[in-house]
């Protein structure tokens, strides 16, 4: 297929063989589904539970909704892409799956950072946790994640698609991913992007320190509670946050950081894969495994007498 900038790009995809397509888009599919379910469960919960209204379970809720939005980006574009055996995508669409994923990617960064100083507020400063997380601060902070994350997606969305291209428009993608789309530029144009992408690095970094800094100070205080029972239940709020935060930014920085490669190789999509599908669906499952809160309101919110209530009441509602 020969496509032009003004038409469009091509996704290389996964594979040419048809048998492939359709295993990468139930494969897909399957996961999507689960991360779907997953997150629409915490979001649920966190919500109906008044137990759970405090703000590391609020922080938590907008997680949920950037996974949810996160790998809805991608992934639908890419089953539908495998099912019509079509790798094309506009330019609108693909300007907006860039806008999308950046801001929500750096969405989600911001609001890991913010999970992690509410922790290190929770266990290190204890007696001051109500005042300096109050609702107010805690609506501002998600305010200001959301804010920090458009305005990424903005600047990076209108410096790449304003780089002249050179040859043919093929991603070795499934997806719109920025860095392979620079191969596509003309020598020495994608400086500004560049630039950009740099600053975008370097703020992801500060916020890495920020989460390193408030974990060593965690877990200076942890190691001196006197209790196993007391430790136990700091770590399991804080170890789920940290594999969350490692994992994903471990994945996402190598992808980033390194130059892009000619052809798609088994590393691209198994790192690429690693930071925009594998997160989304993992983390409604390791907040909620080591959680006991979560697990009460879990059961709680699927029990018998539970439901039953709810549909009472979504009864009366509708009489009304």
């Amino acid at each position: 297929m020969n496509v032009s900038s003004k038409t469009g790009f091509l996704l290389m995809g996964f594979s040419d063989e048809r048998k492939l397509q359709i295993l990468h888009a139930v494969l897909f599919l399957i996961t999507y589904l689960l991360a779907i379910m997953g997150n629409l469960l915490i979001i649920t919960i966190t919500t109906l539970d008044h137990r759970l209204h405090s703000p590391m379970y609020y922080f938590l809720k907008h997680l949920s909704l950037l996974d949810l939005c996160f790998i809805s980006v991608t992934v639908p574009q890419s089953i539908a892409n495998s099912l019509m055996n079509n790798g094309f995508i506009s330019l609108g669409q693909c300007m907006l799956q860039v806008f999308f994923f950046i801001a929500l990617a750096s969405s989600e960064v911001a609001i890991l950072t913010v999970m992690s100083y509410d922790r290190y507020v929770a266990i290190c400063r204890p007696l001051q946790y109500e005042t300096i997380m109050d609702p107010r601060a805690c609506k501002r902070a998600v305010i200001a994640v959301w804010m920090a994350g458009g305005l990424s997606g903005l600047i990076h969305t209108g410096v790449n698609f304003s780089i002249p291209l050179c040859g043919q428009r093929i991603i070795h993608q499934f997806f719109c991913d920025i860095p392979q789309m620079l191969k596509l530029a003309c020598s020495y144009e994608f400086i500004n992007e560049i630039a950009v992408a740099a600053f975008t690095t370097s703020t992801a970094f500060v916020c890495l320190i920020s989460i390193v800094f408030s974990y060593i100070q965690i877990f200076s205080t942890v190691m001196r509670i006197p209790s196993s029972e007391g430790r136990t239940k700091v770590f399991s709020t804080c170890l789920p946050h940290l594999f969350v935060v490692t994992f994903f930014l471990s994945a996402a920085g190598f992808e980033f950081l390194r130059p892009p490669s000619d052809s798609l190789s088994a590393m691209d999509l198994t790192f690429s894969i690693f930071y925009t599908v594998i997160p989304p669906t993992l983390n409604p499952v390791i907040y909620s495994l080591r959680n006991e809160a979560m697990k009460a309101a879990l059961k709680k919110v699927l029990s018998r007498e539970e439901f039953s209530q709810r549909m009472v009441c979504l009864k009366a509602i509708f009489k009304l």
